[in-house]
């Protein structure tokens, strides 16, 4: 059994989610008693990817992969990882890839997985269901594709020996089916949403963005990105790119503190995924408060300036 892994990559360094897909991978191969060979497209190291458990690295290098398109993409990684298993991760990258990829290679598709395989032959894995209320054991013979949700097993660390070779493909501009005309990069030095450990989100109980200082102070020095509800973004408080939920992002931080968001269901299913919920809310009867791990009754205004600063005494920044 052949374990292939696409690590993701930008501008030479493999983004957080590409390792842990690597890392998914090598907790699979351990299953199979076989090894991991990682595909880069681009120049990223590969000794970094031999520490998360890579056997053999295999570098892409072709001119109309320079800019993303998912059938070039699913094409080269379709003639490369000649395998039983494919692992992407559950980026907006990955995502888009796989199903074209499972098309083209006659692969079943698992998406959403959070923990490796229990068997390998038939590939058994559990994965989320029902925007994250149910788990389901799926159970599938032949080749998979899967994709690892985000932050939800980890970037581990395990160590082998490793080697690199390149590999041409048969891709040209002529794969591509969408045109990218101009790329502009968001200039920010804010924490990616989707890869944050911590994630301080607030809603319509902020009253107005103008309020919205307290949040990024307290996301400041706890090291967090800052995320928003749905109504919260739509009525233009925040950006759209900070909306978590069912028709937002979905996330899986290990804090998820939650702020003035009474919490309705499809707001849960966006943030389910998280290790730890804090909840504050000046409402006992917030629904959010059923899903949180830690709850906090009372007016926000009062509560996370005091805990912003009880944090930077902690930490030494007062």
């Amino acid at each position: 059994m052949a374990i292939f892994v696409y690590a993701e990559s930008h501008d030479g360094k493999y983004k957080k989610a590409g390792l842990e897909a690597v890392s998914y991978a090598k907790a699979t191969a351990d299953v199979a008693g076989e090894t991991v060979t990682a595909i880069v497209f681009g120049n990223a190291a590969a000794d970094e990817l031999y520490k998360y458990g890579a056997s053999k690295v295999v570098k892409v290098d072709n001119a109309a992969l320079a800019k993303f398109d998912a059938n070039s993409y699913a094409k080269a990684l379709a003639e490369v990882a000649q395998g039983d298993v494919v692992v992407l991760p559950s980026t907006n990258e990955g995502a888009t890839i796989a199903p074209v990829l499972a098309f083209k290679t006659g692969a079943s598709l698992v998406t959403n997985v959070e923990k490796a395989p229990t068997a390998v032959s038939p590939f058994t894995v559990a994965r989320k269901a029902f925007s994250g209320k149910g788990v389901e054991t799926v159970a599938v013979s032949g080749k998979v594709v899967v994709t690892v949700l985000q932050n939800a097993f980890g970037a581990k660390e395990n160590a082998v020996s490793g080697s690199e070779e390149s590999a041409s493909v048969s891709v040209s501009d002529a794969d591509a089916k969408v045109k990218v005309v101009s790329t502009e990069m968001a200039s920010s030095d804010k924490i990616d949403l989707k890869e944050a450990d911590i994630v301080v989100s607030a809603g319509r109980g902020m009253k107005g963005p103008e309020n919205w200082g307290m949040i990024e102070d307290l996301a400041k020095v706890l090291g967090a990105a800052t995320a928003s509800s749905k109504p919260v973004a739509d009525i233009g408080w925040r950006p759209h790119a900070e909306h978590v939920g069912q028709t937002g992002k979905a996330i899986a931080p290990n804090l998820y503190i939650a702020v003035g968001i009474s919490g309705a269901i499809q707001h849960l299913a966006g943030v389910n995924g998280s290790k730890t919920i804090v909840v504050i809310n000046n409402d006992p009867e917030a629904p959010f408060f059923k899903a949180a791990d830690y709850g906090i009754v009372g007016d926000a205004f009062e509560i996370v300036p005091k805990l912003t600063e009880e944090l930077k005494k902690y930490k030494g920044q007062a």
